[in-house]
């Protein structure tokens, strides 16, 4: 049988897709190629970027597979659902990142639609013992309590204005919690683009913070082993990849009902606003979850849906 091969658009937007289709092809030369010409699927990674294509063409001599990562409810007006409605009219199959996206997405179109988390590299991404050695490499005195957030919390366009699917409003509510318990010894460690709400609001409410803005592979694994709890709190997610992410270097880890949550953290780490305090972190679900989407057992379930297309 006659391998398909799957051609996966550009982006360079210096974002995770941009290291999700760069790790696709290193790991899956056999049935991938950058010839578009070659291709018998045409794999469009980033669905904002659907206009800059000819769909209708693309369609008619190649299946069109079409990412969704996760649906703003809040922003989803006439003009999303429109522009839906015309990107599915060419869409063979949607892959998308989490059940709950999937339960979105099926609102929207009656196309197949598969749902497969993004894989996680154990390459970048693994589990550190000597955190006392991370400490003392970030100066990070032992009294303190460290919580992460890595993810960004300010919209692009105004660096004012919380993005509010990310959720950073509800942060502020729990470190203000956690403030309580720890008064001085609670420090935030943040990494990432956009953090500028988060920290003028840290700023209102006096708890100190470590800013990281871009880091490298080994930086940003340091950090999730280095601190103490990640919380996400998000509104909306696809993943987010930070689940996984943290999972699989052991961080504990606490999150809203969003993306991949519920399929790979204990119930006892799922919290809404109202029972946040109870939320514990169940380092040991977490990692053998996330084990499952180290590489290569990642692309299995990808390669999967790709052959039965």
């Amino acid at each position: 049988m006659k391998k398909k091969l799957i051609y996966l658009n550009k982006i360079r937007e210096d974002w995770i897709i941009d290291r999700v289709r760069k790790e696709w092809y290193q790991y899956n030369g056999n049935v991938t190629t950058k010839n578009y010409y070659k291709a018998d699927i045409f794999w469009l990674i980033s669905p904002w970027t659907w206009k800059k294509y000819n769909l209708e063409k693309i369609s008619k001599t190649r299946k069109l597979i079409c990412s969704i990562y996760h649906i703003d409810e809040k922003k989803m007006d006439e003009k999303y659902i429109s522009d839906f409605e015309d990107r599915d009219k060419f869409v063979e199959s949607y892959h998308v990142i989490s059940e709950n996206t999937k339960k979105q997405v099926s609102k929207l179109t009656n196309k197949k639609i598969t749902s497969i988390p993004f894989w996680v590299n154990q390459n970048y991404f693994y589990h550190i013992k000597n955190k006392d050695l991370l400490r003392k490499k970030y100066s990070v005195d032992a009294s303190k309590f460290l919580i992460g957030s890595f993810q960004r919390d300010t919209e692009s366009f105004d660096l004012t204005k919380p993005k509010l699917s990310k959720g950073p409003d509800r942060l502020i509510e729990i470190y203000k919690h956690y403030k309580e318990l720890y008064g001085q010894n609670l420090l935030i460690i943040l990494a990432g683009k956009s953090r500028n709400y988060i920290m003028y609001e840290l700023e209102k409410i006096n708890v100190e913070y470590l800013y990281f803005e871009m880091t490298d592979f080994n930086t940003l694994n340091e950090l999730y082993n280095l601190v103490d709890l990640y919380i996400v709190a998000s509104r909306f997610e696809g993943g987010p990849q930070a689940i996984l992410e943290a999972s699989i270097t052991k961080t504990p880890i606490i999150s809203t009902n969003v993306g991949v949550a519920p399929e790979l953290l204990s119930k006892t780490s799922i919290f809404d606003m109202n029972n946040f305090r109870e939320a514990k972190p169940n380092i040991n679900i977490a990692f053998d979850n996330a084990s499952k989407f180290t590489i290569p057992n990642g692309f299995e379930r990808f390669n999967e849906f790709f052959r039965a297309l």
